[in-house]
């Protein structure tokens, strides 16, 4: 008997309660969240912020991921970061100290997903358009430009994960 695998989520059809325009965006995020997950199951701990040939760590890449997700989908609300979010920003990178720190950063990630495909569920197609201003520059983008480098930011970030993974896995 032949196994099939599930299609990319882009091709499983559209989503629920998604604007057309954001479809794409939605697909983006959770075939990130579905890949990360099934690359990282059988991941050692112990390898986590290990950084072959000097590149960004696992442990780096769950948490810029998580991160970058709430600034970008807070800019896109309009709104400036909180003081929380820039602590976290500063914070990427450093080490959780703790044997569950994996399974910690990907509960993170998953609910930061979670979050952001509610958000995409309650925007308002006529507001794509719109201005939004990035970061403390106030440089501007757009609604939609800033949904749209969230999913492109979040699949860069991906592939270099599971690259990353995929060398320390293959190094045990």
């Amino acid at each position: 008997m032949q196994i099939h695998p599930k299609p990319e989520v882009w091709l499983r059809g559209p989503l629920p309660e998604i604007s057309d325009y954001l479809q794409p965006v939605a697909h983006a995020l959770m075939q990130a969240q579905e890949e990360i997950n099934a690359g990282l199951s059988d991941f050692p701990v112990a390898s986590l912020w290990e950084r072959p040939a000097d590149v960004a760590s696992v442990g780096f890449h769950l948490q810029h991921l998580t991160g970058v997700l709430d600034r970008l989908f807070t800019y896109a609300r309009a709104e400036s970061l909180s003081e929380n979010q820039l602590a976290y920003l500063k914070s990427e990178g450093q080490p959780l100290p703790t044997e569950s720190a994996l399974t910690e950063l990907l509960d993170t990630f998953n609910k930061q997903i979670q979050i952001a495909l509610v958000q995409l569920k309650h925007t308002d197609k006529e507001t794509l358009t719109h201005i939004r201003y990035v970061g403390r520059a106030m440089l501007p983008s757009t609604h939609l430009g800033l949904l749209f480098h969230a999913a492109e930011h979040t699949q860069r970030h991906t592939g270099q994960l599971l690259v990353t993974a995929r060398i320390l896995k293959s190094n045990r």
